[in-house]
Parts: C-alpha cells; sequence; structure tokens
C-alpha cells in the first residue's frame, strides 16, 4: 500500500556522483524504471489513459511509456498520462516519483544530445540537473492544466541551458576570452541563443526552444499538437514521412500544417520582442 505523504525528493536518491566507469545518473534511474515494470507484480497504469480502445485493462509502466513516444499517440492521450503520473508522484510518493522521471528518460537523452559536447561539463552534471529541475517540476506545475509534459521538459531544457551557459562563462573568465568570444555565445549553450530559436520572449528573459514552444501553447498561439509537430521536426530531427503516416496524411499536408503553424509562433514572438 502507498503512503500518502509528501515522497522523498528523487534528485537527492540519484544525485550522488557516479564512480568512474559506473553508471550515469539517467541510467541509474532507467534501471530502477525496469524494475518496477518487469517485477513479479509490475507497476502498472491503466491502459485507457494512453490507448483509445485498450485490450487489456492496465499496461506496465514501461509499456505506457513505449506508448506515449509513438508518434501516433494523440495529444489528448498524452495528457491523460502526464496528469495522472504527476497526479500519483506527488500523492503517493515512492515509487510513482521514480516512474514520473522515468518517463522522460527517452526524451531527456535526445535533448541531451541536441544540446551537443560540453567540454567544460560531464555529462553526468547535465543529466544530474535536468533531473533536479524535473523532480522541482513535478511539484509546481498546474497538474490539471494543458501542457504538463511540456511544462516538465522546458524546466529540464533551462536548467541544462543555464549550467552549459554558465560552465562555460566560467572557462571564459578563466582565460580572459570572455569579451571576445561574446558574439559566438549561440554556439557554446548560451539560453538565450539557442540554436533553433535564438529568440527571447515577454519580460526578455532568456528562453530555450522547448519554453519558446511551451510560452506559445500556453497563450494559445499554437495547439499542443502543433508544438510537439515542430520540436519533433525541427528539434529532435525526426523526418517528417514517417509521421505524416502515421498520422494518415500525406507528407505535403503535414509540410503545410507545420509552416501555417511556425508562421504563428513568429507572429507571436515578433509581437513579444516588440512589447519587450
Amino acid at each position: 500500500m502507498h503512503h500518502l505523504s509528501r515522497p522523498s525528493c528523487p534528485s537527492r536518491r540519484h544525485s550522488a556522483c557516479p564512480r568512474p566507469g559506473g553508471p550515469s545518473p539517467l541510467q541509474r534511474l532507467e534501471e530502477s524504471f525496469l524494475a518496477l515494470a518487469t517485477a513479479a507484480e509490475p507497476l502498472t497504469l491503466p491502459a485507457h489513459l494512453v490507448c483509445e480502445e485498450p485490450e487489456q485493462s492496465v499496461l506496465p509502466v514501461d509499456q505506457v511509456r513505449t506508448r506515449l513516444a509513438h508518434a501516433g499517440t494523440s495529444t489528448v492521450l498524452h495528457e491523460r498520462v502526464w496528469r495522472e503520473v504527476v497526479r500519483r508522484a506527488r500523492q503517493l510518493g515512492t515509487p510513482w516519483d521514480t516512474v514520473a522521471l522515468g518517463m522522460t528518460v527517452p526524451v531527456l537523452h535526445r535533448m541531451l544530445a541536441r544540446l551537443g559536447r560540453c567540454d567544460h561539463l560531464e555529462r553526468a552534471e547535465l543529466e544530474q540537473e535536468a533531473l533536479a529541475a524535473l523532480t522541482a517540476a513535478l511539484y509546481s506545475v498546474d497538474a490539471e492544466g494543458s501542457g504538463v509534459g511540456w511544462e516538465l521538459f522546458a524546466a529540464a531544457d533551462r536548467a541544462v541551458h543555464r549550467l552549459a551557459y554558465a560552465a562555460r562563462r566560467r572557462a571564459l573568465r578563466e582565460t580572459g576570452l570572455e569579451e571576445t568570444s561574446a558574439s559566438g555565445l549561440g554556439q557554446g549553450g548560451d539560453p538565450a541563443a539557442s540554436p533553433d530559436l535564438a529568440l527571447e520572449a515577454g519580460s526578455g528573459e532568456a528562453k530555450d526552444e522547448y519554453t519558446v514552444l511551451a510560452l506559445a501553447v500556453r497563450a494559445r498561439v499554437v495547439t499542443i499538437a502543433e508544438a510537439r509537430l515542430i520540436a519533433r521536426t525541427r528539434l529532435e530531427g525526426e523526418p517528417m514521412q514517417p509521421l505524416a503516416e502515421e498520422r494518415g496524411v500525406s507528407c505535403r499536408q503535414l509540410y503545410r500544417h507545420r509552416a501555417a503553424a511556425e508562421q504563428h509562433l513568429a507572429a507571436y514572438l515578433r509581437h513579444q520582442l516588440r512589447a519587450g
């Protein structure tokens, strides 16, 4: 029987620095997640959360994660799953806090790969920073609002960009090259100059790509489905043809749909820049 008190902080449980050659924070989290999914009595979620017409009443959490990552899974199902997972992490604690973090592992791997090489940081540091940000976001995100998953991933993305940027600035100060490198900050993880959307929003606070999309969804400029399409194809490099096949539309139609969404996004960002 799961207790109803606030769970112990997963970031602490995964925070110990790995031994040289040992598993990274994400690897340890994945091992814990899969152990829960493959136990004699696996941890499960209601199948209707992620299946329109489920053939069974429950699914192990790893199967839910696999279905969640499928391009054909609708936005409505994404919302159902994330709301329930966040709710359980908050109300039931262990092991649902581990499940909530474990559900993010595939996206975190893609996010960190997109960040590129950080000469002044260990990969484990970036992973731990992302997990710490996710843990905090689990207790601050509006679990009943829209875009719960987006809010979580935006928090992690902001955290790793800030860490990478701070590390680069420290290195530049140490070598006395900070001023001469100012024009090239967009190459080294500056959250104000992310590679795909080098933009600032609203108040002038630096925003990364996922945060820009999350803000646009919150402002109802684009839908969650449109934001996911932009992120998967523009930020994560997924090809359009398989996505079009999954959605049952032509590749040309999907390109047009994305172009229309990007036009709305660009107009919104221009307005934010003028307002700022």
